[in-house]
């Protein structure tokens, strides 16, 4: 029994017999069954990839050899094999290792990814400079089949397949992304699933024929039609090979014999390849293996023996995320304009309701978030109220759609950015800390973000009701706990509110700060300081009457928010301050700082950055420039 903690590089597996590699397989597997499920991960996409990522190994010489991981969550295998699994403790902890592939973590790892359908055009870029510099090295992607519908990932098949480059595109087809996958294309795969092998077509056909007596010569000479020929006898539509890639497979993508046998075609074959190998999500954990939405894609902590997940043992207040869907569904019942849209995220934007009691106004895409944002403003075009459930981070994708295709028409789109603010244990890939900076600037856009569930469900009132863009940002997790108003209404577009009076200085900041604003508060309160807390819910527009009574009451104004400070919420006040001829007023800013936040738990990185009441008290304290003699940070 091999101590995969031992492991140094990936050539090992060159002088392993089937056998040991097959024992060397279900030991990863165990490994990782028992590691995630101590610290949580993505234990279903990576229990699939075992065979695969061994036969890669085994096969290519990394990392001369490059293998570009799409997505990048199901690289835990790829991990243990060049050395990183007695790191394996700390994975997606804090300081500890990433989730993702990390090029400052390992030479093996050559492209970092957390966002999907990326691999091929990096893999393009890669084979152009290989070519370039007059290098031999083998290119190889790893897409899965959910990625692939991504229009980046078709945009770049196209290319591809039109420059001839050598490359080979392991395409993983476990049938899944997050979610089970929807269009057109998981159908191709389907039928090519179930259609048989194709694949040594040219060059085996060719040999066969050459030995038909007196024929044979003239026969192989039109080899090139009769491979056509065979090729729609045996699958239906061909996409692959007609987008100009040999196609092989599909194949058992737990059986190294026929992983080994294609990979080494592949080497040989001129021109982009697609390796279409057939893997189960989840193998080896039942759990995991029975899985039919995307529960086990990613997980935390769970009970190996029934995989149960460890809950708190409290009942935790609702789920963001489901607060606005219910919203959304409770809103649908009486409204028929209603529509929700998500880019194939139905179980983490908590749709499943929705899409049970309405599945004629539900539509998962798959992941293809700027087709979403551009059906939801057509959508628009005919009076219809289209909700598009999009993460932050994922929304960032589709910017150039909101911008033309929602702001510009002015059309009543409602998007719904779930995940706003630091995640956590994904890290820099999916912190959302940016759409503020990239939506508060668009004419037409309405932003806001509520202190609470009650003030969330009216927000979602307000979005349903308001004729033209408006988003609402919400955090990861769950709420704090307040009673809802059974009655919905419509907050005033652009009001805030004051929580806490104060005489001295103001807090304006909204979301979940609110609770670091109070505290701030109630200790600066013990040293005199009378400290105002405004609810400042309404990003853009923001409230100019309150804001012009702050200034001119001179008192000092901290702003905070859990999202970048370029462009952010903060210079939205400096702006304001600016614009009406508020020169000598004093404002500090507390936010995100300029460069990438990694993984860890969100205390953890808040406290990284110097994002905590501490810091905001030195902060009152500095902007009154200590007028009170002795005032000193407890």
């Amino acid at each position: 029994m091999l101590d995969l903690t031992t492991i140094k590089n990936p050539a090992f597996l060159k002088t392993m017999s089937r056998e040991q590699l097959e024992a060397l397989s279900e030991e990863i597997r165990q490994f990782l069954i028992t590691k995630l499920a101590v610290t949580g991960g993505h234990i279903g996409p990576n229990l699939g990839v075992v065979e695969l990522t061994v036969a890669l190994h085994t096969i290519f010489d990394s990392p001369k050899d490059k293998f570009i991981f799409d997505v990048g969550h199901q690289s835990y295998v790829h991990k243990i094999l060049t050395g990183r699994a007695c790191d394996f403790e700390t994975i997606r902890q804090y300081k500890g290792l990433c989730g993702f592939p990390k090029r400052n973590e390992s030479e093996h790892d050559v492209w970092e990814t957390g966002h999907s359908s990326t691999s091929l055009s990096a893999a393009m870029g890669m084979a152009v400079a290989r070519d370039l510099k007059k290098t031999d090295e083998y290119i190889i992607p790893i897409i899965g089949d959910g990625a692939l519908t991504g229009g980046m990932a078709l945009e770049a098949l196209n290319h591809i397949g039109h420059e001839q480059k050598d490359m080979i595109v392991i395409l993983n087809d476990n049938e899944m992304s997050i979610a089970p996958n929807v269009g057109a294309l998981h159908s191709v795969l389907g039928r090519l699933r179930t259609a048989g092998k194709y694949n040594w077509v040219k060059d085996e056909l060719e040999v066969l024929l050459k030995k038909v007596p007196a024929v044979g010569g003239k026969l192989a000479s039109t080899a090139e039609r009769v491979k056509d020929g065979l090729k729609y006898m045996f699958i239906s539509g061909m996409f692959f090979e007609d987008l100009g890639f040999t196609y092989l497979g599909p194949v058992d993508g737990h059986n190294y014999e026929e992983l080994f046998e294609n990979l080494h075609y592949a080497k040989k074959t001129k021109g982009p390849v697609i390796v279409h190998v057939i893997t189960k999500k989840g193998k080896g954990y039942l759990p995991a293996e029975s899985d039919k939405v995307g529960t086990w894609h990613g997980t935390g902590p769970y009970k190996i023996e029934s995989g149960d997940f460890i809950k708190p043992k409290t009942t935790p207040p609702i789920a963001w995320s489901k607060l606005v869907s219910e919203t959304v569904r409770t809103i649908a019942r009486e409204d028929s304009r209603v529509v929700a849209i998500t880019p194939a995220m139905p179980v983490g934007s908590k749709l499943e309701s929705f899409q049970k009691e309405f599945p004629e106004r539900m539509y998962d895409v798959g992941i293809a978030e700027q087709h979403a944002t551009t059906m939801a403003a057509g959508l628009a075009t005919q009076e219809m109220k289209p909700f598009l459930a999009i993460y932050s981070t994922f929304l960032q994708r589709a910017y150039d759609q909101v911008v033309h295709d929602i702001c510009r028409q002015n059309l009543n789109v409602f998007i719904g950015i779930d995940r706003a603010g630091l995640v956590g244990a994904d890290g820099e890939t999916h912190q959302g800390v940016f759409d503020i900076a990239f939506l508060r600037h668009l004419p037409n856009m309405v932003l806001m973000m509520p202190k609470d569930e009650n003030e969330g469900q009216h927000m979602v009132k307000t979005a349903l009701t308001y004729d033209g863009p408006i988003a609402l940002r919400y955090p990861r997790g769950n709420g704090l706990g307040v009673p809802l108003d059974k009655e919905l209404k419509a907050i005033p577009i652009g009001t805030w509110e004051v929580l806490e009076e104060g005489t001295d200085a103001t807090i304006l900041t909204f979301g979940p700060t609110l609770q670091m604003a109070f505290e701030a508060a109630t200790l600066l309160k013990e040293q005199g300081i009378s400290v105002e807390v405004v609810n400042a819910r309404f990003i853009k527009p923001m409230d100019e009457n309150m804001l012009h009574s702050i200034f001119k009451s001179q008192k000092p104004i901290l702003t905070m928010e859990e999202a970048v400070l370029q462009g952010g919420f903060g210079s939205g006040v400096l702006e304001f301050a600016a614009e009406h001829g508020y020169y000598t007023a004093k404002i500090e800013r507390m936010g995100i700082p300029d460069y990438f936040i990694e993984h860890g738990s969100v205390n953890e990185l808040l406290q990284e950055i110097d994002f905590t009441t501490e810091e905001a008290v030195k902060r009152i304290i500095k902007l009154m420039q200590l007028k009170h003699k002795g005032l000193e940070v407890r």
